[in-house]
């Protein structure tokens, strides 16, 4: 059974609605989350709300974790879209854990090149991410939620209670 999966937020700027719901999601179903971030201590969400942080990115290894999951906000692609992030995802590609990501920070997942031939989804508010996905190789699909084998991705804030209960469904928890 799938119990220890790790949620990837900012350490200023994450979405607290793409954050906090599937963490309850996942904490109600039994599984542990735990909070990475580019910086430990609390992090602050766009709305200002904090949460605390259970350990800096750059001491997580993918061995460590059942999954893991990128979290979107404006603040995702200025603390998070770097070489930590992508040594990380390809990690957990390689060893073909679930992972994913929703909002801006499919983009995350784009640049750290493991979506070729992937369908994936994510926030397109400023119609880059198309071009971003082509440059990945990977298929666009306008949906809220996408999986594609053990790969979660969805659109926003308003797509968090899917893509939490399809991160449950990869996990293979009901």
């Amino acid at each position: 059974m799938i119990s220890k999966v790790m949620l990837v937020i900012a350490s200023n700027d994450f979405h607290p609605v793409e954050y906090s719901v599937p963490k309850r999601i996942l904490e109600h179903s039994g599984i542990t989350v735990i909070t990475a971030s580019d910086k430990t201590g609390e992090a602050v969400a766009k709305d200002k709300t904090t949460t605390d942080v259970d350990i800096a990115l750059e001491n997580v290894s993918a061995d460590d974790f059942d999954a893991i999951f990128f979290i979107g906000g404006p603040g995702s692609l200025e603390h998070l879209d770097n070489q930590t992030s992508y040594k990380l995802i390809k990690q957990a590609a390689e060893a073909k854990k679930p992972f994913g990501a929703i909002c801006a920070a499919v983009r995350i997942l784009a640049h750290a090149g493991v979506l070729k031939g992937k369908k994936v989804t994510g926030w397109n508010g400023d119609s880059g991410l198309g071009p971003i996905l082509k440059e990945s190789h990977a298929i666009y699909t306008p949906k809220n939620v996408v999986v594609d084998n053990n790969i979660v991705t969805a659109v926003g804030p308003d797509a968090a209670q899917e893509f939490g209960a399809k991160i449950l469904g990869v996990l293979g928890v009901q």
